[in-house]
């Protein structure tokens, strides 16, 4: 598996599994799926965009997008959204998207990673975060809508870069 910045080649794939998490309503805030217009946009309007690819059959297992958190005198953190290919979960693709992601961040100039609102019970992110050294900042009560209406809590995390 190589983590790499997205090519064009990448596009459709890239918006398949973004789609798939947007579709699934438990861990992305987006309500709308990418079509391939949007889709190109969004990608390129990143700070970063990254696939990860299994080397022996080219495939595109997952990706994340790396861009500013806020602006400004906050302008040094960073936020990112990580997505895997569901038959791909569990394979450790998640961490090497972390992981590079964490690189990239201190390439571009970021010196903070923040999570705003990773789902309470969306625990193996939570496990690889904490893994990896993220630091969960409280508890935001009731913070994400899930796709059946229910309200979850949210987690913020951060990262020194």
């Amino acid at each position: 598996m190589v983590v790499r910045a997205y090519e064009e080649k990448d596009l459709d794939a890239m918006i398949a599994i973004w789609n798939e998490v947007v579709e699934d309503g438990i861990a992305f805030p987006q309500e709308e799926c990418l079509t391939r217009e949007t889709g190109a946009e969004f990608f390129a309007e990143q700070t970063y965009s990254a696939v990860a690819v299994d080397e022996d059959t080219q495939e595109v297992c997952g990706l994340y997008i790396l861009h500013p958190n806020n602006i400004g005198r906050c302008g040094h953190i960073c936020n990112a959204s990580y997505a895997v290919k569901g038959r791909q979960r569990g394979l450790h693709v998640g961490e090497k998207l972390v992981t590079d992601c964490l690189a990239q961040g201190r390439v571009h100039g970021f010196r903070i990673l923040q999570f705003n609102a990773v789902v309470a019970s969306n625990i193996h992110a939570r496990h690889l975060y904490e893994r990896l050294g993220f630091v969960q900042l409280g508890v935001i009560p009731k913070g994400f809508r899930m796709k059946d209406g229910h309200y979850e809590d949210i987690c913020p995390y951060y990262h020194e870069l």
